[in-house]
């Protein structure tokens, strides 16, 4: 019987039944990379805003407190964003006629919202309260980054699943003030009585997150 076949096409059949599997395995490895990367969860990418705030003045120059503008960090989920009122307390006497804020006088005059845009938010499906946080010893610079240094504000984490779970797993370690608080309730153990260690198990849950 006749080859049906040349030996060359022979080779190449053979070399493409090679390469195949590993062609899809190492573009599904590049997509799992990427998925993961900083660049794929925006981070260092800022947001455009209706005025062109700078965290780096304000927070950093100015020495402004971050409670001012988000006014509900403390003791609520949602941090807040700064109204129009509290904008103009200072502007009205400074910058008071600078065309950069037409859009936060426009605002008052209307009696509407600043649309400002976050750069940090998470998805619908994923809870998070930021009172529950802060008062656990989270500082502003764990998930937002060194804000006071920034001239245009970006994402400073990917805020992933993953991420989030790092810290819950062991938030002695991350947080200083909560280890700080730690510390003092070990020292204050009875002598020969081991420390409580302490529980994460409500940290890990998913319905602690997902409600």
């Amino acid at each position: 019987m006749a080859q049906l076949f040349s030996r060359r096409a022979t080779t190449i059949f053979r070399v493409v039944l090679t390469l195949t599997p590993l062609a899809a395995a190492a573009g599904g490895g590049l997509t799992y990379a990427w998925l993961r990367s900083d660049a794929a969860w925006g981070v260092g990418k800022p947001a455009p805003q209706p005025i062109p705030f700078r965290h780096d003045l304000h927070a950093g120059v100015l020495k402004i407190d971050c409670r001012y503008c988000h006014t509900g960090a403390e003791r609520a989920a949602d941090a807040g964003m700064p109204s129009a009122q509290t904008c103009m307390t200072c502007h009205s006497q400074i910058w008071a006629g600078a065309s950069v804020l037409e859009p936060l006088r426009t605002a008052l005059a209307l009696d509407t919202p600043l649309r400002w845009r976050s750069v940090s938010r998470l998805p619908d499906f994923a809870y998070f309260h930021h009172g529950a946080h802060v008062s656990k010893g989270v500082t502003c610079a764990t998930c937002h980054g060194r804000v006071e240094e920034m001239p245009k504000t970006v994402k400073a984490r990917t805020l992933s699943m993953g991420w989030c779970l790092e810290c819950h797993r062991d938030p002695g370690s991350r947080l200083p003030l909560h280890t700080a608080v730690l510390a003092t309730a070990e020292k204050k153990q009875p002598s020969g009585q081991a420390p409580r260690a302490h529980d994460t198990s409500l940290l890990m849950s998913c319905s602690t997150c997902h409600r």
